[in-house]
């Protein structure tokens, strides 16, 4: 049984709970950026990659089973269920993201606004090249959500990109 919190019994009026989970998102991110960084200086980038496709491989599949679990999104639900699940990653919580419908069976994921990739446009750097591990995140996450679903990246950095989007994804069956 799970003990009671007076701070959590505050915030369950629903624009307190949705601001507390754009608030944790943020949490995570900013953990998941600096953890990658200690990386990066200690043994660079190509090393500090590697483990981030690592992680990224387990995390991604966690992250889907338990959104699937909350859903109860079926063993097989689609295309239809891909698009719901991405809703509720925690980047949906902090980014801007989109999808386009092409058909019942396919579908093309764009990541409209990234923190990341943003923060680094206002210290004037270069985008992060974040395809590798986006390859690796978004496969696991569409075939753990459903098996079938086939995924296909159409732009990711260092990727040009048009300025609308930072990465765009096609899902399909």
């Amino acid at each position: 049984m799970k003990s009671y919190n007076p701070v959590l019994s505050e915030l369950y009026r629903r624009e307190s709970l949705l601001g507390l989970m754009e608030d944790m998102a943020k949490r995570w991110l900013a953990h998941d950026g600096l953890w990658f960084q200690a990386v990066e200086e200690e043994y660079g980038i190509d090393a500090a990659i590697k483990m981030d496709l690592n992680a990224w491989d387990k995390f991604s599949k966690i992250e889907a089973k338990r959104i699937k679990k909350f859903l109860k999104l079926p063993p097989s639900g689609g295309i239809p269920a891909l698009k719901k699940a991405l809703w509720l990653r925690l980047y949906a919580f902090i980014n801007q993201q989109e999808t386009i419908n092409i058909s019942e069976n396919k579908i093309i994921f764009r990541m409209n606004d990234c923190r990341v990739q943003a923060a680094r446009k206002r210290k004037n750097l270069p985008d992060f090249p974040c395809k590798p591990v986006g390859l690796v995140e978004y496969t696991r996450f569409a075939e753990t959500i459903d098996p079938r679903i086939k995924t296909r990246c159409l732009a990711c950095p260092p990727d040009e990109h048009p300025s609308e989007y930072y990465c765009a994804w096609e899902f399909w069956i």
